[in-house]
């Protein structure tokens, strides 16, 4: 229990570490102190587990000798000095403190100046053991043990929360058959995934960022047409939401018809370049193409393309009022037929 109440307040908390952490601490002799022991070895444990803790946490266990006027203070007791002593502390902690101490005593009292000088020469004495522990090992593994379940844990609004579960539990259903992984979701909108295997797991996140995400402008997206109109195309750029392609924004050049760029059911690569109040998604190809990619499919404009033939006329302001071109000559007339 000793050990347990050192080490508890350098653990990281659930949300940076949603593990239960168990540590067995074997003491197969003694001639000192065994809590101590467990102390500085389960330090090390956590931290080759890859657990990660806010600070090493080594224990020492003080003994007192006295004969009523005279005391001397012993660092690291062994059994018999603990035996025939006159009092056991042990103090554990780290480079900034104290986190658990306990005293057994066998003599009536302790002076104030026996209390300080044990308290400084546990100090003193914690300090040259932690320097012994992070000559071996300074700070936990980058990653827990391959061998050890992974836990991911992320925040989705609670609005959103129906997206993940589908009705009856359908989508969550068909995200823990396809990747394996096991998912809870929180009334809060936490949603935790176990698996020991992690690109399972990262893919099981891709699946729910992807069913929660919000549409933003800018932002590209790889998606699958699922319409062709005339006018356009529809792409699905995330689960249950799609967004048109106008025409006019499917190449960077004048398109005759949708179905010269896109077919239903290719993946396109698109950026949300509008949304309107009613919440419906405007998507442009040509914008999301790269400068190298850009410039291919220029080259490859059918003829009569170019740089959208529209706009080669000029804009229609610049022909000045009808007022302004003079009567028109349409020559005689001729008989009537």
């Amino acid at each position: 229990n000793l050990a347990r109440r050192a080490l508890a307040p350098v653990l990281p908390n659930e949300d940076a570490f949603p593990y239960t952490v168990r540590v067995v601490s074997d003491i197969l002799e003694s001639n000192g102190s065994s809590s101590m022991a467990t102390v500085c070895g389960g330090t090390l444990a956590l931290m080759d587990a890859g657990v990660p803790i806010k600070a090493p946490v080594a224990g020492v266990a003080m003994g007192l000798v006295s004969d009523g006027d005279r005391f001397a203070i012993l660092t690291d007791i062994a059994g018999q000095e603990d035996h025939y002593g006159d009092m056991d502390f042990k103090v554990a902690g780290s480079r900034e403190g104290i986190t658990a101490l306990q005293m057994d005593i066998k003599i009536k009292g302790l002076r104030r100046e026996i209390l300080e000088r044990a308290l400084d020469q546990a100090r003193t004495g914690r300090l040259h053991i932690l320097d012994k522990m992070t000559a071996a090992l300074d700070k936990p593994r980058p990653n827990i043990s391959p061998f050890a379940p992974r836990i991911f844990t992320m925040q989705i609004p609670r609005d959103r929360i129906r997206d993940v579960i589908g009705s009856g539990g359908k989508t969550i259903r068909s995200i823990i058959e396809s990747t394996g992984c096991k998912i809870d979701v929180e009334d809060s909108g936490k949603v935790s995934i176990a698996s020991s295997d992690e690109a399972a797991a990262l893919r099981a996140i891709e699946i729910i960022e992807s069913l929660t995400q919000e549409p933003e402008i800018g932002k590209v997206y790889r998606g699958k047409v699922r319409r062709v109109e005339a006018y356009g195309a529809f792409v699905e750029i995330l689960p249950g939401q799609d967004g048109l392609v106008h025409i006019s924004e499917l190449a960077p050049y004048r398109v005759r018809q949708t179905t010269d760029v896109v077919k239903e059911g290719d993946e396109v690569t698109v950026k949300i370049i509008a949304v309107d109040p009613m919440g419906k998604i405007k998507l442009s190809r040509k914008q999301a193409l790269s400068p190298e990619e850009l410039e291919k499919e220029m080259a490859m404009a059918p003829a009569g393309g170019g740089e959208d033939a529209r706009d080669d006329r000029g804009p229609r302001d610049d022909r000045g009022p009808r007022d302004d071109r003079g009567p028109r000559d349409r020559g005689p007339r001729g008989p009537r037929r």
